[in-house]
């Protein structure tokens, strides 16, 4: 990036207020925010201490922060805690001793619900299975397993004993497996002997004994029986592949939790990037369940009626923040789901908002777009009345999208939190809070408490338009990359003489202070000297009646320097036509101006997403330059990635 600012091309003015009826009973009022986020930022330390302090400490710390090493930064140093026991056991002596903690509901339809004890006796088994296998305090446990409450149980086990447990998504190949269980070294795996996706079996003991040919670090293998039946077909090694259910049998439903230190490593976390080895984000134990807990609480104002949905998989961050420890810590009953949201049809997740009297609903924008694609007729059959508050996480929401979720899916009665956050930060930075802040469609609006952000140029100016930054350190920030300070440092702190954090996403800052996230740095385009966060792009194809959804990417141009070609999937029942394509090319002309025309318009029943739901506009970007596709296993479905580079071929 040079120091030109980004031009902002979208002039969103629509604001939604909190209604008074909601405003009335939220957490956090206009006036408490005010004053909160004022300490919060004036006197950080004081503030994150009475947060803290709402949580079980076996030992008060010394020092809130100590930020003598910088970046590495340490929080409530001196302190001892287990976050396992602050989401299970300060619960216990309460009403919430038998209230449900977790509902789960597989994609064939079978379904358990855990009470708070429940998860107690089910965690300190696992803790105890744990053990019995010689895992220490520190050793690294992998998890592959699909959607299904062991997962969530074993990571609070891994927990409860001081293990640090990382979580692979069970859709991840044989390859991608074994990479991050060497870099982490791992002892033991956990896995299942299948789940189920849209009705198929997946068979995942087989990709992990795969993924284990010739690794030494991996003692013992626990595989859970997914079915009620006779498991499904899978090899088992001999002295090293142990049937979960037989292994906890008898065993005791009490485990000492151990006494963590705020610093000791809680996970690790891999993100792939767009190339190169994957990063191991480091989150620890104090600090992370401080902001997990604070954020859960407010952002999404839990109440103890809640059923809080949050549908991210616990492979991604998303689900470890908001779908186990976050709503824990708070006491809140969470729902879990196993499958696909158009398995046995498009509407599954309506159903199951009906069927569990769901009040909290927090899903990614690439679901709702494509919610919009399949129609309106799905959320019409079911009775959404419960819903009483809606969030979006993962990437910039269009505002079209927005509109569509607060419409048909709030019913225009539900707060909308629109979230900004990363694997890195732990938990959500950028939001409005629901009882406070009048919202904007595609804005994620003000920082968090704690949470000071700049827009900076490239020679460190502040501008309206350019660099999202960090100014200050937060209890939930990763702690480092796992074997490999040098990387922590140079992708997240080498520039502006490392004062500031770099989150690597533009954002722009409207008239009201209004905070508005345009995508990675790497997708901002530079159009006849315009330079343009392609989110925005993107969200002008989004507001046009026929489409669904839209990737746009800059490809070199001899005049302009980059034109654009845009990806668009349409909605269902539309068709693409030549007519289409120019009734569309007509309409960003109309919306932002000739320059911004892309100079192909290609039709798409799909666009290529990581597994988590992001458009990796990297390979899009290798299609439509003609280069080598590379590695697309962290794909959702790469045979997307093949028929799109056979259409723009033949266009």
């Amino acid at each position: 990036m040079d120091d030109k600012k980004l031009d902002s091309v979208l002039h969103e003015n629509r604001q939604f207020a909190p209604s008074e009826e909601f405003a009335s009973t939220a957490s956090v009022t206009p006036e408490s925010y005010k004053e909160l986020y004022q300490k919060s930022i004036q006197d950080p330390e004081a503030f994150w201490a009475d947060v803290a302090s709402e949580l079980h400490w076996f030992k008060p710390w010394d020092t809130v922060l100590d930020e003598s090493e910088k970046p590495f930064f340490k929080w409530f140093s001196g302190g001892t805690t287990n976050i396992a026991y602050n989401c299970i056991d300060r619960h216990l002596d309460g009403p919430s001793r038998n209230k449900a903690a977790l509902i789960w509901e597989g994609e064939p339809g079978d379904s358990r619900v855990l009470t708070y004890f429940d998860l107690y006796r089910e965690v300190n088994q696992f803790a105890n299975a744990l053990k019995k296998l010689g895992v220490q305090k520190g050793d690294r446990v992998a998890f592959y397993l699909p959607m299904i409450p062991e997962l969530a149980i074993g990571i609070l086990a891994c927990a409860r004993i001081g293990a640090v447990h990382s979580v692979i998504f069970a859709g991840f190949s044989a390859d991608s497996i074994r990479d991050r269980v060497l870099d982490m070294e791992a002892k033991v795996v956990i896995t299942s002997d299948g789940s189920w996706r849209r009705g198929k079996l997946l068979t995942l003991k087989n990709t992990v004994d795969t993924a284990l040919e010739g690794v030494d670090c991996v003692s013992d293998v626990i595989i859970v029986k997914r079915g009620q039946g006779e498991p499904f077909p899978c090899h088992v090694q001999e002295g090293r592949d142990h049937w979960y259910h037989r292994l906890i049998d008898g065993l005791p439903i009490h485990c000492e939790a151990s006494e963590q230190e705020a610093e000791d490593m809680l996970f690790l976390l891999y993100t792939s990037g767009t190339t190169g080895k994957p990063k191991g984000i480091i989150h620890s134990t104090g600090g992370y369940q401080t902001y997990a807990y604070l954020t859960a609480k407010h952002v999404f104002d839990l109440k103890p009626e809640d059923v809080y949905w949050c549908t991210a998989d616990i492979g991604w961050i998303t689900g470890h923040s908001y779908l186990v420890y976050g709503p824990l810590l708070n006491g809140a009953t969470c729902l879990m789901y196993e499958g696909a949201p158009n398995y046995p049809d498009n509407g599954r997740f309506w159903e199951i908002v009906e069927k569990y009297a769901v009040s909290i609903f927090y899903t990614a924008p690439t679901a709702i777009r494509a919610f919009m694609k399949w129609g309106d007729q799905w959320p019409e059959k079911y009775d959404l009345s419960s819903l009483r508050l809606l969030g979006t996480v993962g990437e910039p929401i269009n505002p079209e999208a927005w509109i569509w979720y607060n419409e048909k899916i709030g019913a225009e009665k539900c707060p909308i939190v629109d979230t900004w956050w990363q694997t890195e930060t732990g938990g959500i930075m950028l939001t409005p809070l629901p009882g406070v802040t009048p919202t904007k469609p595609g804005s994620c609006c003000h920082p968090f408490f704690g949470v000071d952000p700049a827009i900076l140029q490239e020679d460190g100016t502040e501008t309206d338009g350019g660099l999202l930054s960090i100014r200050k350190p937060w209890p939930g920030i990763m702690r480092g990359i796992y074997g490999d300070p040098e990387r922590f440092k140079a992708t997240y702190w080498s520039k502006w003489d490392g004062e500031y954090y770099f989150p690597g996403d533009g954002a722009k800052k409207d008239e009201d202070g209004y905070f508005w996230v345009l995508g990675r740095v790497d997708d901002v385009v530079n159009v006849s000297g315009h330079r343009i966060g392609t989110a925005e792009l993107e969200s002008v194809f989004v507001e046009h009646e026929a489409t669904a959804e839209s990737a746009v990417i800059g490809v070199p141009h001899e005049i302009k320097g980059q034109g654009l070609v845009a990806f668009v999937t349409l909605k269902e029942g539309v068709t693409a036509t030549p007519e289409l394509e120019k009734e569309l090319a007509g309409f960003v002309a109309q919306k932002i101006g000739k320059f911004a025309v892309p100079e192909r318009i290609i039709f798409s029943a799909d666009l290529p997403k990581t597994r988590s739901g992001k458009i990796m506009r990297r390979l899009l970007r290798d299609i439509a330059e003609g280069r080598a596709l590379g590695n697309v296993t962290t794909l959702a479905d790469p045979s997307v990635v093949s028929d799109l580079q056979k259409h723009y071929e033949e266009d």
